[in-house]
């Protein structure tokens, strides 16, 4: 809702303040100059990225519309279920997680928790690393290091479609330039018509160095720094488990393994101490 509302304001403060001043509406009615600008723009990105990256960046501007993927009910639920896995390790063994870790989308535990049993990555994430520590690989340095890195790895591929958007939206000053050199191109094989056609004329490729700059900072670039600002927040999820785990492996009791996980999280996202209790209570009941 805020994205659109901010659209919409980009769209009233500009126009608004053009008519204010007594601007002509009529004169900025460039459909050639805007085919110019955005569909070389859009021609220049389909060059430019794959057709997976194209594909990653539409569903990538489709998301920021929506609301977030983790608040905190879901964090909630990702530390309930950090909590009874825990749990049960300390309680029963790793042999007692083998079954869940190997099969995780027949888990009796995961499907307790719908939003991370829905959620492909998140979940193979969690296991592998499960099934590290429960053949062995129990030194909290090594298994950081490598959390790290794939969480990295998730983070550079994540932000290819923002920085691909962030590129076209430096480009597009650029290409207004082209339009507004088209346009006097155009209103130089125009010199003998008279004064009020050429003002007209030389209005219309100004108009393409509006364009250019307008679209590129009122409306481009804010799409890509808002796809990477969400896709940034996402991978807290992933640094929430990661802390928890590691708590763990290093000897504290799974309360306080989730404690660590919970106090990485944003003010906004994160539960209260009491709701984890609460919660965690409910889950072993």
């Amino acid at each position: 809702m805020f994205k659109f509302l901010g659209h919409i304001g980009v769209i009233g403060c500009t126009l608004g303040g053009y008519v204010l001043n007594n601007g002509h509406m009529a004169v900025l009615w460039q459909p050639f100059e805007f085919v110019i600008i955005f569909g070389s723009a859009c021609m220049a990105f389909l060059i430019a990225n794959s057709p997976h990256a194209v594909k990653q960046t539409l569903a990538d501007i489709k998301s920021i519309y929506k609301k977030d993927k983790y608040a905190k009910p879901e964090y909630l639920e990702l530390l309930s279920m950090l909590y009874l896995v825990f749990k049960t390790a300390r309680a029963k063994g790793w042999l007692a997680l083998e079954q869940h870790i190997e099969n995780p989308h027949e888990s009796e535990i995961f499907k307790k928790f719908p939003v991370f049993y829905s959620d492909h990555h998140a979940i193979t994430f969690f296991c592998d690393y499960m099934r590290l520590i429960s053949l062995g690989a129990e030194k909290p340095h090594e298994i950081e290091a490598l959390m790290d890195e794939e969480i990295e790895t998730q983070r550079e591929g994540r932000n290819h479609t923002s920085h691909a958007v962030q590129t076209m939206a430096d480009g597009m000053p650029a290409l207004g330039i082209v339009a507004a050199v088209l346009g006097v191109i155009h209103t130089m094989g125009s010199i003998t018509e008279p004064p009020e056609v050429l003002g007209h004329l030389i209005g219309g490729a100004l108009v393409g160095t509006f364009l250019g700059v307008w679209l590129s900072y009122g409306f481009i670039a804010p799409i890509a720094s808002a796809i990477k600002e969400r896709n940034d927040t996402e991978l807290k999820y992933y640094l929430c488990m990661k802390t928890s785990v590691l708590a763990f492996l290093q000897g504290a009791a799974p309360q306080v393994a989730i404690e660590f996980g919970r106090k990485i999280l944003m003010h906004d996202t994160q539960p209260t101490f009491l709701e984890v209790e609460e919660a965690t209570q409910n889950v072993t009941a």
